[in-house]
């Protein structure tokens, strides 16, 4: 029989502590309508003395800005293709080793025939045109089945080399946003959302907009805003790209979702989330009539050049952005260099370029609690006419639930557990979201259409013009002589 010998004391459980520090890389760059050939190292954008957990890149002109691609379908190629080259770049792989044909099943699809090739992709259009054919059950029955045909992956351990893992990604028109995590992070993700907002041609077609991507990462909630505001540096075009930013914000809007019980429940708008990051190109100049901007920028003195930057004039006027942080700038601006060249296009009267006053284009502004930029910089490929910009975060993430509102009603959950691997296809969750959205507005979009062929046959030459006039027409869109 076992003596007691005095009281027993159960071994002390490890501490758990509520919050956890990551590193967040953002990344945003405007490639000037090029496709990336397979050759383009991305490791000076992409470098990082110390890794990060979570990769934000967001990338504007990915498809030059024409008719085509702007009334038309969406050309995914390019999306493809830089998608590759990330995951190249992130996960170590020889360049030797990745062909674009070959990772395409991973962008996709990883279902494909006996010959290699890929399941076609269904459109929104496609899959709204389905439903007069189909009963609801039947109907959402296909837009669960085909969910994972849109950009998304099965996230491997990172003992199978898969640092990194696609959690999501989108493109409107010449916009993209893609957001990649730690292997070790990927199963901790939930609520994935997107929003799209056009500000482009008459108001709202995609050249010009913003996407917005919506996740909770463990118990914090994060929006990042890839923007590609209004272009021009005419007096009066702040004005403008500050109505983007008004309206992007108004109009941003994340499909309400089922939530379990007593979860967290998810932003609806930008500013509901914890952690916000906008990023882009925001197209903010100098200002109209700065006679010695040229002398400030033969001697470098970015300083004196940053007061006459648009965007911290109107910030400090409270114009936009009001309460928004932009860290630093200590490289040179960003935008219009000579293809393939360190030269400006103002620098040289030998150019056929359209002359643009050097400025800050691509910026980084971020918006939260718990965010600490550790450096903001430049990357210097030639690749383009802008120069890439990056910015690393040190970033607090609240492990607990901790005073958030909380849905007392019990739903039927599509929340994950965070023991469990997300779908194959992460992102495409975020599409299929999206679709069911458009599905119950279906009418509304429908009266838009009719309304914008409309609106498009009375300015037909004017259309054609626009796309279709000299020397970046495609690229500097405006619709002040839009009859409405």
């Amino acid at each position: 029989m076992e003596a007691n010998n005095g009281p027993r004391f159960e071994p002390l459980a490890p501490a758990v502590t509520d919050t956890q520090n990551l590193r967040m890389f953002v990344g945003t760059w405007n490639v000037g309508g090029k496709s990336p050939h397979e050759g383009l190292n991305l490791k000076d954008w992409l470098r990082s003395p110390t890794p990060a957990d979570i990769y934000v890149l967001g990338f504007q002109e990915i498809v030059p800005l024409n008719a085509g691609n702007v009334l038309g379908a969406e050309d995914y190629g390019p999306a493809n293709k830089w998608i590759s080259l990330i995951r190249q770049a992130l996960n170590n792989k020889d360049p030797e080793f990745s062909q674009y044909n070959n990772n395409a099943t991973t962008e996709l699809s990883s279902q494909g025939d006996e010959h290699g090739s890929l399941k076609p992709r269904l459109s929104f259009s496609d899959f709204l045109s389905l439903e007069d054919e189909l009963g609801k059950e039947d109907f959402q029955k296909l837009v669960d089945s085909n969910v994972n045909l849109n950009y998304g992956e099965e996230c491997l351990p990172a003992s199978n080399q898969q640092r990194y893992c696609l959690a999501a990604s989108k493109q409107m028109v010449g916009i993209f946003l893609c957001v990649w995590v730690g292997a070790d992070l990927y199963k901790h993700i939930s609520n994935l959302k997107v929003s799209c907002v056009g500000r482009g041609i008459m108001g709202y077609l995609g050249n010009k907009g913003s996407i917005s991507i919506s996740m909770t990462l463990h118990q914090t909630t994060f929006c990042f805003v890839c923007t590609h505001l209004t272009s021009g540096e005419k007096e009066g075009d702040e004005a403008r790209r500050n109505l983007d930013v008004t309206e992007i914000l108004k109009k941003t809007r994340f499909p309400r979702s089922s939530s379990g019980p007593e979860q967290p429940v998810p932003p609806d708008t930008i500013l509901e989330h914890d952690k916000i990051i906008w990023l882009g190109d925001l197209n903010y100049r100098l200002t109209v009539g700065s006679g010695d901007t040229h002398n400030l920028l033969r001697k470098h003195d970015w300083e004196a050049l940053l007061e006459k930057d648009q965007l911290r004039i109107e910030q400090r006027a409270g114009r936009v952005f009001k309460g928004w942080e932009e860290g630093k700038i200590f490289f040179a601006p960003t935008y219009k260099y000579l293809t393939n060249s360190n030269s400006y296009v103002v620098q040289t009267s030998n150019s056929k370029e359209k002359r643009r006053t050097p400025a800050w284009c691509d910026r980084i502004l971020w918006k939260g609690e718990g965010l600490k930029q550790i450096w903001y910089l430049r990357g210097e490929s030639k690749f383009s006419d802008h120069r890439p910009v990056y910015s690393l975060f040190s970033v607090q993430i609240d492990m607990a639930n901790r005073n958030k509102p909380t849905t007392s009603t019990k739903f039927s959950t599509n929340k994950l557990s965070t023991t469990t691997a997300l779908p194959s296809t992460c992102a495409a969750k975020v599409q299929a979201e999206e679709l069911l959205l458009l599905n119950r507005a279906r009418s509304c979009i429908d009266t838009a259409s009719r309304e914008l062929v409309q609106l498009l046959q009375r300015n037909s030459s004017f259309i054609h013009l626009l796309f279709c006039g000299k020397e970046e027409t495609n690229r500097e869109l405006d619709t002040t002589r839009i009859v409405q």
